[in-house]
C-alpha cells in the first residue's frame, strides 16, 4: 500500500547525452584561462599570508602570544591552500602542454595526409603514360626544330649539283677525248709513206786506201793459189 500517493510508473531512463567533440584550440584556451584564474587566486592568498605574517609578528612583539599563534594557524591554512593551487596549476599546465602537443601532431598528420592525397591526385592526373607521350612529343618537336634550323642554315647555291655525277661526266668526256686522239694517231700513221733506202751494190767494194799495184799483186796471188789447188 502506497501511503504517499500514487506510485509513479517507471519511465525510461533519460538518454545520456554524449559530449560534443571539443575543439583542441578552444579547450587549450579554456585551460589557460583557468590557469590565469588560479594565478589570481594564488596572488590573493599570498597577500593574505603576508598580512597574517606581519600580524603574528606584531602580536608576538606585543606579548600577545595567543593572538600570534592564531595568526600563524590562519597563515598555515592559507599556505596549504596555496599548495593545492600550485598542484592544480601544475595539472592544468600539463594538460595544456599535452593537448598542444597532440593538436600539433594532429595538424602535422592532416598536413602529411593532405600532401599524400595531393601527390596521389597529381600522379593520377599526370600518369606515366601521359608523361611518356609528352616526352615523345618533346623529342619530335626538337627533331623538327633541328630540321628547320638546318634547312634555314643551308647555303643557297644556284649551281649546286651532285659532285659525283659531275665527276663521272668529266671522266667520261676525258675518256672519249683520249679515245679520239688515239684513233687519229693510228689513222695518220697509215697515211705516211715509208722512207726510200739506198740500193745495195752487187760488186765487192774496193778496199779503202788500196793502190793499182797492190791490186795486181793480189790478183797474181789469187791465181797461184788457184793453180796449186
Amino acid at each position: 500500500m502506497n501511503w504517499f500517493g500514487k506510485k509513479k510508473t517507471a519511465t525510461g531512463a533519460a538518454p545520456v547525452r554524449k559530449a560534443a567533440p571539443s575543439n583542441p584550440t578552444q579547450t587549450i584556451t579554456v585551460l589557460k584561462t583557468n590557469i590565469a584564474n588560479q594565478e589570481k587566486r594564488e596572488a590573493h592568498i599570498q597577500k593574505k599570508i603576508d598580512a597574517l605574517t606581519e600580524d603574528a609578528k606584531k602580536k608576538l612583539a606585543a606579548k600577545d602570544k595567543k593572538g600570534a599563534m592564531y595568526a600563524m594557524k590562519r597563515r598555515k591554512m592559507h599556505e596549504n591552500e596555496l599548495e593545492k593551487i600550485e598542484q592544480v596549476k601544475m595539472t592544468l599546465e600539463t594538460q595544456v602542454m599535452n593537448l598542444e602537443s597532440a593538436a600539433q601532431n594532429a595538424e602535422t598528420f592532416q598536413a602529411m595526409k593532405q600532401g599524400t592525397d595531393a601527390m596521389k591526385q597529381i600522379r593520377t592526373d599526370v600518369g606515366i603514360e601521359n608523361v611518356e607521350d609528352m616526352m615523345d612529343d618533346i623529342r619530335e618537336e626538337m627533331d623538327m626544330a633541328n630540321e628547320i634550323t638546318n634547312a634555314i642554315a643551308a647555303p643557297v647555291d644556284p649551281y649546286a649539283y651532285d659532285e659525283d655525277d659531275l665527276m663521272a661526266e668529266l671522266e667520261g668526256e676525258m675518256a672519249e677525248s683520249e679515245a679520239e686522239l688515239l684513233e687519229n694517231k693510228l689513222t695518220s700513221t697509215d697515211d705516211i709513206a715509208a722512207p726510200s733506202l739506198p740500193s745495195v751494190p752487187n760488186s765487192k767494194l774496193p778496199a779503202v786506201g788500196a793502190t793499182t799495184d797492190e791490186e795486181e799483186e793480189l790478183k797474181k796471188l789469187e791465181a797461184e793459189l788457184a793453180a796449186a789447188m
